[in-house]
Formats: C-alpha cells, structure tokens, sequence
C-alpha cells in the first residue's frame, strides 16, 4: 500500500510536541458511518479510487493511536509504534473486502498489531529474543500472566505453558531471556564502584581458534606447499612416484620389503630408490 495515503502532515513526526499536535489532529477527522465506509471500501475495490482508501485510512489513524498507546510499556518510541500501525492499517484497507459483512475497524486490528509485534520484536533487544511461533505468543503474554514480580515457581510456569498452548521449558527460556539485558561487548571497566567494576564479555569470552586473517594465510600457504609436492612428484618417473606415494602420502605406509616384492627387487634398492626420488624433489622444490 502506498504511504502517500496518508497526507504529509498527518504523518508521525518524531518530537513529542509535534507527537501530540498528531494526535490532536487525527482526532478531528470524522469517523465513518457502516454505509460510507462500505461505499468507499466498495470503490477502492472495484475502482480503484485511491480517494476513497485514503478517507479510510484517515478515518481509523485515531484507532491506531489507541492500540499504540497499549503497548506503552516496552520502551519503545509511540512515535515510532503508531508510524507502524499506520502501515498496517494501509494493507488492511487494501485487503478489506466490504461484503463479508465486518467493520473495518475489526478487520484491522489483526494487521495493525502485526505491525507493531513485528517492530517491538525488532528493537527490544539487540538480539531479537522470540523467533518461534511459540515464543512470539509467550514475548507478549507472559507479563500479563505474571501476578507478581520476580521469578514464577514451577505452578505458576505448568499454568502459563498450559494456557498459552507451549511446553512448561519454553516458558522457562523466555522469561530468562525477558529478564536479561543487553551489555556491551567490549565497552571500558571503567565503574562509578571501585569495588565492583565492570568486566564487559570482551575479557572473558576469549575463542582459542586462530583469528580469521590467520587461518587464511594458513590454507593458503598449505595449497601453495601441496602444488609444489605434486609438481615434483609428476617430474619423477612411474615407479618413483609409487614408492613415495606408498612410503610418504598413503593412510597405510609400505614398508621396504613389500615394495621390494611387488618390484622384484631388493629391499635395499627400493630404499636407494626412495632415497634418489626424495633428493630429486628437494631439488625441485629449491629450484
């Protein structure tokens, strides 16, 4: 749906002044009748007219102030909500159909409140702590279904898992992870408490692997050393390279002697042999 929609000036701005001075205004616009809002729905479907969608649009931008309001206490910008319910009531308008018989009003809550869990969901952590199904119902049910500040007990955990329709451990992991907060990772240690300063993660989340520039130049330098072995091995002749293959690069070494059987030689000359092929790829490696 396009944001064009809704007029310049109704759009949120950001200042809380300015915030107010929109929800003063939006509150001006009259509301629908059941036969004007069916006439207009009725010619945005059939018509096109995006002069009736954007009456519609207009019209409800006071319920989407409300519903906003509702969600006041994730510390999140209002501002920032309603531009969001705003979206959602334009797919709304866009997908209404008036012959079902329902106001649009309720047909858009659904889309209004998508909106707005989808952006509260994007910006309450840095980490985005419901990705689920399951653990989007609990994100914002939970802190309704808690009477009492601090940690439920294993009741109060089987009530909540059994009314949400969720397994009693996924309540457990999202309330763990609802009481959480987020930290800088590597921010100084520097603490108005001398005797409690801060160790940001950066200290003590230490990896042991090598560091990615590391093991880059590690894989190149083994390809580079690897075409070199298999450079020299190709300028020895057949022979040559079944013995340096079975003695040096194979799972299962040959020993001399079993060498020495398949060639119909001594072992002595396989290890001259071996000796001569070795010296011709240091040569070769050198050159």
């Amino acid at each position: 749906m396009n944001t064009a929609l809704v007029p310049s000036h109704l759009l949120v701005p950001a200042g809380t002044g300015s915030l107010d001075a929109y929800i003063q205004e939006v509150n001006k616009v009259p509301m629908l009748t059941l036969e004007e809002e069916k006439d207009l729905a009725r010619r945005y479907l059939e018509e096109g007219d995006l002069d009736a969608a954007r009456r519609l649009v207009l019209a409800h931008l006071r319920f989407v102030v409300h519903v906003a309001k509702g969600y006041g206490g994730y510390g999140l910008q209002l501002g920032d909500l309603i531009q969001e319910g705003n979206i959602g009531l334009m797919k709304a308008v866009k997908r209404f159909d008036p012959s079902r018989e329902v106001r649009l009003v309720s047909f858009a809550v659904h889309w209004i409140r998508a909106e707005m869990h989808e952006f509260i969901l994007r910006n309450w952590r840095i980490v985005k702590v419901a990705t689920t199904k399951a653990q989007r119902k609990l994100f914002f049910n939970l802190r309704k279904s808690k009477k009492r500040l601090g940690w439920l007990n294993m009741e109060e955990v089987n009530t909540v898992a059994k009314n949400l329709g969720v397994k009693p451990e996924v309540v457990l992991e999202m309330e763990s992870r609802l009481s959480g907060q987020d930290i800088g990772f590597d921010l100084s240690s520097s603490s108005d408490d001398d005797d409690k300063p801060y160790v940001s993660p950066s200290a003590y989340l230490v990896s042991d692997s090598a560091s990615p520039e590391f093991e880059v130049e590690a894989s190149d330098m083994e390809s580079y050393q690897n075409g070199l072995l298999y450079q020299g091995l190709s300028e020895l002749d057949e022979r040559s390279q079944d013995i340096i293959r079975s003695r040096w690069l194979s799972d299962s070494k040959a020993t001399l002697q079993t060498l020495a059987d398949r060639y119909g030689v001594s072992a002595e000359r396989i290890r001259q042999l071996e000796v001569n092929a070795m010296n011709k790829m240091k040569a070769s490696l050198s050159a």
